[in-house]
């Protein structure tokens, strides 16, 4: 979900190109998205904070026409009618009409997947006979991923996976150095080093071969964008990367990669898969997220979810607003 402050610069952008006080300029703008899924990210921000950010929030709000959409298509292009009752559970979780329990949690029904108990059965589940890596098609990978909710656990996931890979393994240290001068002295490298913020690669980049990553950043768009790079040969050179979630602002000289057998939910948003795992060991904290993180995939008998609670209970976050 696009932040509304993106969207009301690109109307006063608009306006001011095209000379015109209409809306969006006169240009006829058509915005598609799902309110179900995750709102804008506000660091540290409470529930009113992510609400007042949100797309209805913009001053273009008022002028939108309203259509809506109520065919799940990953499920109707699998074409089979006993997957609508799948649908149906997905559209009461995005709604939260999902019945919730005394302590606010419901219970994952066996109709969105198999659940399992620990880290080996998902990965097992979602990545069978990863040791033969390089027999791997590359379709093989982008058809499939493990989703959770923490950086801190899709980081975990990929190096228990990349632990099971039988190719050789390469080490890529970065340098990192402080964007004010003043400040060398109060932050060592041997610190700067041991930060891993979300969207920069870690210090020590562990990669074998074939095994598959994302960008970071856009290097060359359409072609090698921010996500999952599906196949492509390309050069990737080192990048100095800046870090903006912390107090102090350093930079990171690296390769823009980081392994991608497994994601944050947030990360997955927009992405269709055959065979998915969700992570539920860390609850998910946000609006919208046990909905995306179930909903990537068309057919629930490819769909394994990690759940250690024996009565399969969990915590869904929805904003009914």
């Amino acid at each position: 979900m696009s932040h509304k402050s993106h969207i009301d610069a690109v109307n006063r952008t608009l306006k001011d190109l095209r000379t015109s006080e209409k809306v969006m300029g006169g240009v006829t703008f058509v915005f598609t998205g799902d309110f179900r899924q995750t709102l804008p990210v506000v660091p540290k921000g409470t529930r009113a904070d992510i609400m007042k950010v949100c797309m209805k929030k913009s001053e273009i709000w008022q002028h939108v026409r309203k259509l809506r959409l109520n065919i799940n298509m990953r499920v109707h292009l699998r074409g089979d009618k006993n997957l609508e009752q799948f649908a149906e559970y997905l559209l009461k979780i995005g709604d939260g009409s999902i019945s919730i329990t005394q302590n606010g949690y419901i219970n994952i029904s066996d109709i969105v997947g198999t659940c399992v108990r620990t880290i080996d059965q998902i990965i097992d589940n979602v990545y069978p006979d990863i040791q033969n890596l390089t027999q791997k098609e590359t379709n093989w990978f982008c058809e499939r991923a493990i989703v959770t909710a923490k950086n801190t656990a899709a980081e975990e996931i990929n190096e228990i996976v990349l632990q099971k890979v039988t190719t050789e393994c390469k080490t890529y240290k970065s340098i990192d150095t402080m964007v004010n001068g003043d400040e060398v002295i109060h932050y060592p490298i041997e610190f700067l080093n041991s930060l891993n913020p979300a969207g920069l690669p870690p210090h020590k980049l562990k990669l074998k071969v074939g095994t598959p990553i994302m960008l970071l950043r856009n290097l060359k768009p359409p072609r090698l964008c921010n996500g999952p790079a599906a196949g492509e040969i390309a050069l990737i050179p080192r990048i100095p990367m800046v870090s903006t979630d912390l107090p102090f602002a350093f930079k990171r000289l690296q390769f823009p990669v980081r392994m991608c057998f497994a994601m944050t939910i947030n990360k997955s948003q927009g992405q269709t898969f055959k065979v998915v795992g969700v992570d539920l060991r860390n609850e998910v904290f946000s609006h919208g997220q046990l909905y995306v993180g179930l909903s990537r995939i068309g057919s629930t008998k490819d769909q394994t979810i990690l759940i250690p609670d024996e009565s399969n209970k969990t915590r869904n976050v929805v904003f009914t607003e």
